[in-house]
């Protein structure tokens, strides 16, 4: 279990680039994670023993099921397991560059961008909380369906009108219309997911916190056991 050290040793100290990789040791520090309550629950014999044995395999389960959830949420604000990290203002920008292309089309109306704008900077405000941010979730959701089934009300009724003025034929009609449904789908799910990433970001951090401090209280309860084991 001392090996779980390494990663953020490593991690934090260039000069230990000798030992390997950051990307080696955040692997091997989820397998060891994994590989050893899985050996310790062995080791015990799946029995209670001792008070201090009992605290010390209490306080392992709590950190392996801290590194789990720090997994899941890593997997939420990361584009691939040791891919570059999916930045919010990156996934912004995709947004703004959709906006642009549904923006060229003088047939949707600027209200329609305006409405893209709007939603986009919605979306991208950080939660005030933990709390609040997780019950924002689905509300974006709802409003994301309801402002993408607005938006596409407004663009064929206003490619209707300028198809009539200029003669579009009902297939130029409904090409336009699908062009700009797929812009409007895809800047609604950029925002959708960029809200996600606020939260998710901010729920990591707040893990981090929590996290180092259990493992050194699992280091010092497996410090206790040992001790115990051998002199008493």
């Amino acid at each position: 279990m001392v090996l779980l050290l390494l990663y953020p040793l490593r991690k934090r100290m260039p000069f230990l680039r000798v030992l390997g990789s950051v990307a080696f040791w955040f692997r091997a520090h989820m397998i060891l994670g994994v590989l050893g309550p899985l050996l310790i629950v062995l080791h015990s014999n799946f029995r209670l023993g001792s008070i201090n044995s009992n605290m010390a395999l209490a306080a392992m389960l709590i950190v392996a099921a801290s590194g789990v959830a720090g997994r899941y949420l890593y997997s939420k604000i990361h584009l691939g397991l040791y891919g570059r990290k999916a930045e919010i203002q990156e996934i912004l920008a995709d947004a703004d560059a959709l906006t642009g292309i549904i923006g060229a089309d003088r047939v949707v109306s600027d209200r329609i961008i305006a409405q893209l704008n709007g939603f986009a900077e919605r979306g991208a405000a950080a939660p005030n909380g933990v709390i609040t941010g997780l019950l924002s979730l689905p509300v974006i959701g709802w409003r994301a369906g309801a402002v993408r089934a607005r938006l596409i009300a407004d663009a064929r009724q206003a490619i209707t009108a300028e198809g009539k003025r200029l003669g579009w034929s009902r297939r130029v009609r409904r090409q336009r219309l699908a062009v700009v449904a797929d812009l409007v789908t895809l800047h609604v799910a950029v925002v959708r997911k960029a809200a996600a990433l606020a939260f998710y970001e901010r729920l990591f951090r707040l893990w981090h916190v929590f996290h180092l401090p259990l493992f050194f209280l699992l280091v010092v309860a497996a410090i206790i056991h040992i001790f115990a084991a051998h002199f008493f």
